[in-house]
């Protein structure tokens, strides 16, 4: 129940077989005291056994990340060569995440996030503590010299 509830919702988990591996099952009592599944891990609050309202009320609370390490175009667009001369450079894109989902690769341009300009990775941070409670991102980056989009749902 709890894969289905969070596939239905486009919430990215990592799904661990205690019965089959050891270092997840210790991993398991460790952090919730419990030998019973599931255990599911919401940012930081352990949540023991399928409760829709608390794994609810985690999920509303969980914080955006869009799985990106980005720099300042500006100071490195000659470089590179990029060409754009404003916008996150995007060093890493972290597997599975928000940018992933949405197309995002490393030597993007993100310029765009849900409408907001995006100038510099500073932008990136803001843009995204802004959109907290958002189920869906919309991203537009640069990729060589092709403006590109895409959509991220979680």
């Amino acid at each position: 129940m709890a894969k289905e509830f969070l596939s239905q919702r486009g919430v990215p988990f990592v799904e661990k077989d205690v019965s089959r591996d050891p270092t997840a099952a210790q991993e398991m009592v460790r952090r919730s005291g419990q030998r019973g599944v599931p255990v599911i891990v919401v940012d930081d609050q352990v949540i023991v056994g399928f409760n829709r309202p608390l794994l609810e009320q985690a999920l509303s609370r969980q914080r955006l990340e869009l799985g990106v390490s980005v720099a300042d175009a500006a100071k490195l667009w000659r470089k590179y060569g990029l060409s754009v001369k404003e916008g996150a450079l995007v060093g890493s894109v972290k597997p599975g995440s928000l940018a992933a989902q949405a197309g995002v690769q490393a030597g993007d341009v993100i310029v765009e996030i849900a409408g907001m300009p995006i100038r510099t990775a500073q932008d990136v941070t803001d843009a995204v503590a802004r959109l907290q409670a958002a189920r869906q991102v919309e991203i537009a980056w640069v990729r060589g010299t092709q403006p590109m989009r895409g959509v991220a749902r979680r």
